[in-house]
C-alpha cells in the first residue's frame, strides 16, 4: 500500500485528493495545525467512519513554521508521496500579513525540502503553485516557461518556493514536481473567497437569509476551473515517469461579473437588485491577463478539465441553497 503525505489535508484541495487517494488504495497521512477549533468540515464524512481514519487515514499535528513537528512526522511516516498544498493562500489577505504569508508559504516549502533532502529515500514531491506568481506577464496564456512577475505577497512567495522547487530538483536531483494551478473552485472552497462568497450571497438573498452583496472590482477577469478535476492533475504529474512543472488551467479567461450574472440567474433573481460595490474590497495590485495554457499537461499527462466554467457556478449555488 502506498503512503501519501498532505500538508493542507483540511482545506478545498487537500479534501479532494484525500478522496481521491483512498480511492487509489493509499494509506493517507495529513499534517493539520494544532489550533483552538477542532473544525475540519471538509474531512468529516471521513474522519468519522471508523473503517477509515486510524485505519488508513491519519491525521498528525504539525505546522510549516515548526520545523521539529514537521521533521518529525515526515520521518515517521517515510512517504513514497508529499503533496504540498499548505500555506497562507488568500491574495488579498497576504497585503495584510505578508511576513506570515512568506514564512509559511515560501519558507516552509523550503524547510520541506531540506528535510527531505537530508532523508535516505525522499518521497516524491508535489508543489502547488499559483498563476498569481505571473501577476502581470508579457504573454497570453501562459505555460510553463514564462516569466514570474508577481504583484502581491502570495504570488512573491509563491515564485520563491516554486523556483526553489526546480532548484532542489536540479541540483540534488529530487522528484519534485510544480503544478501551476489556476483558480480553481467548488462547494468547499474557503468563504472568504471571492467564488464562494457571490454563491453563498445569491443563495442566501434567495432564500431571505441576506439583504445585498457588496463587492469590490466585477471586471477581474480569472481562469477558473472545477477543483475535483485539479487533484486529479496533481496525481497524475507525480506518478508520471519524470519530475517535470506543468500548467494547470482551463485555457478560458472570466470576470467576476460573469459569477455574479451565472450565479443570481441560478436561484431566478435579478443581480442588480441586490449587488453593490464596496471600495473596501478592492485590491492593492490586481494581476492582469492570467489564462493559462494546458496543452503540456494535455499532452504529456492526458489531463484535461472536464467540469466547465458555468457548470461550475452553477453547482456552487445550488450547493449553498441546500445548506
Amino acid at each position: 500500500m502506498l503512503k501519501a503525505l498532505i500538508t493542507g489535508i483540511t482545506g478545498q484541495d487537500g479534501s479532494y485528493l484525500t478522496e481521491l487517494l483512498l480511492d487509489k488504495g493509499y494509506e493517507v497521512h495529513g499534517m493539520v495545525r494544532r489550533t483552538s477549533s477542532l473544525d475540519r468540515s471538509r474531512l468529516v464524512h471521513l474522519y468519522s467512519d471508523p473503517a477509515i481514519y486510524g485505519k488508513r487515514l491519519f491525521l498528525h499535528y504539525a505546522d510549516l513554521d515548526d520545523p521539529t513537528t514537521m521533521r518529525r512526522v515526515l520521518h515517521k511516516i517515510a512517504p513514497d508521496e508529499l503533496y504540498h498544498l499548505a500555506g497562507q493562500s488568500h491574495v488579498g489577505l497576504s497585503f495584510e500579513i505578508p511576513e506570515s504569508t512568506c514564512d509559511l508559504t515560501a519558507m516552509g516549502t523550503l524547510r520541506l525540502l531540506e528535510m527531505m533532502r537530508d532523508m535516505p529515500r525522499p518521497p516524491r514531491m508535489f508543489h502547488a503553485g499559483t498563476s498569481e506568481m505571473f501577476g502581470k506577464p508579457a504573454q497570453m496564456p501562459q505555460d510553463e516557461t514564462t516569466p514570474m512577475d508577481p504583484v502581491s505577497p502570495y504570488g512573491i512567495a509563491k515564485a520563491f518556493a516554486t523556483q526553489s522547487v526546480r532548484v532542489y530538483r536540479q541540483t540534488y536531483g529530487m522528484f519534485a514536481v510544480n503544478g501551476i494551478m489556476y483558480n480553481h473552485e467548488s462547494p468547499r472552497r474557503g468563504e472568504n473567497f471571492l467564488t464562494r462568497k457571490v454563491c453563498m450571497a445569491a443563495a442566501a438573498i434567495k432564500l431571505g437569509k441576506q439583504k445585498e452583496l457588496l463587492i469590490g472590482d466585477t471586471s477581474a477577469k480569472r481562469d477558473w476551473g472545477w477543483a475535483p478535476d485539479y487533484v486529479q492533475a496533481m496525481w497524475r504529474s507525480l506518478n508520471h515517469a519524470t519530475a517535470e512543472d506543468f500548467v494547470f488551467a482551463t485555457g478560458e479567461l472570466h470576470s467576476v461579473q460573469e459569477v455574479v450574472e451565472l450565479s443570481f440567474a441560478t436561484v431566478g433573481l435579478e443581480w442588480e437588485k441586490y449587488v453593490r460595490r464596496d471600495e473596501r474590497f478592492m485590491r492593492p495590485a490586481e494581476p492582469q491577463r492570467l489564462v493559462g495554457n494546458p496543452a503540456k499537461a494535455a499532452r504529456v499527462l492526458g489531463w484535461k478539465p472536464e467540469v466547465r466554467f458555468t457548470e461550475m457556478v452553477r453547482r456552487m449555488t445550488e450547493a449553498e441553497l441546500k445548506g
